[in-house]
């Protein structure tokens, strides 16, 4: 049997440009295609589903507020600017957000679960995870919340020495009402029906142990001056061996378990 010829030059140049006209032609209708896509109406986004936590922003307000900060469709809107802009909104952690074809969008929103102040003003306060945020003004849900002061990026340590110490007060009935981080590491709490505590520097166990020992002896020695413990007014545990307190009227000095002053 003969073997095929090979096909004439002019034949292969004419099958050629049939193939490259044809691929020509898809890619100029699926450029038509996409070009439609980009610019139809059917596709804008016209509805913003918003699930999730919404304790202190209610779903109407926060399509409100974000959806005129949104560009684009469903095929070109930018998820992560998205993302952003809802998570701009005060009180929102996360935003989770995805497209529903061919012109929706799901948010599931997490807000911030608050555990305590934060400095001086009533504009930021501290979640359950050490992480600060700004809210537009006091909450009266927050008026059982301790304040905490420290520096800048510290609010997650001051609230773990804050969760280590407040229950070592609840002997006296007392709580810790604001704990300050200050300069040089010097610690300071203030106590909630009153009293401030100067507890200094140290490695939290340090601080721990001191305020142990202060709790665990205070109302003997407020007692051996006629005084309860709702008469302080300052301690000092910055002591070695012992603290010096100050009750109303009063001033002493225990050390080694005896009183003076």
């Amino acid at each position: 049997m003969n073997a095929a010829l090979p096909l004439p030059m002019d034949v292969r140049l004419m099958n050629l440009t049939t193939a490259l006209l044809a691929c020509g032609l898809l890619l100029a209708c699926a450029a038509a295609a996409l070009g439609w896509a980009l610019r139809s109406p059917t596709f804008a986004i016209e509805q913003i589903t918003v699930t999730g936590d919404t304790a202190h922003n209610s779903a109407a307000s926060l399509r409100a507020g974000v959806a005129p900060r949104l560009s684009g469709n469903f095929f070109t809107l930018d998820l992560a600017a998205t993302q952003a802009a809802f998570q701009s909104v005060p009180w929102v952690r996360h935003a989770a957000v995805q497209r529903e074809f061919p012109n929706r969008l799901t948010v599931r929103l997490q807000e911030h679960v608050p555990v305590a102040r934060w400095g001086d003003d009533d504009t930021h306060l501290v979640n359950d995870a050490g992480e600060v945020f700004e809210v537009g003004g006091a909450d009266e849900d927050d008026d059982g919340m301790p304040t905490l002061i420290g520096p800048d990026g510290q609010a997650a340590q001051v609230l773990a020495m804050h969760r280590l110490l407040d229950p070592l007060v609840r002997p006296l009935d007392r709580r810790i009402a604001q704990l300050q981080l200050q300069s040089r590491g010097h610690w300071r709490a203030e106590m909630d029906q009153g009293g401030v505590i100067e507890l200094g520097q140290g490695a939290p166990e340090e601080l721990a142990a001191r305020l142990t020992q202060f709790v665990g002896t205070v109302r003997e020695v407020a007692a051996r001056h006629q005084r309860a413990v709702d008469a302080l007014e300052s301690a000092d545990l910055r002591h070695a061996g012992g603290y010096a307190l100050r009750l109303r009227g009063v001033s002493t000095m225990r050390a080694d378990g005896a009183a003076q002053r």
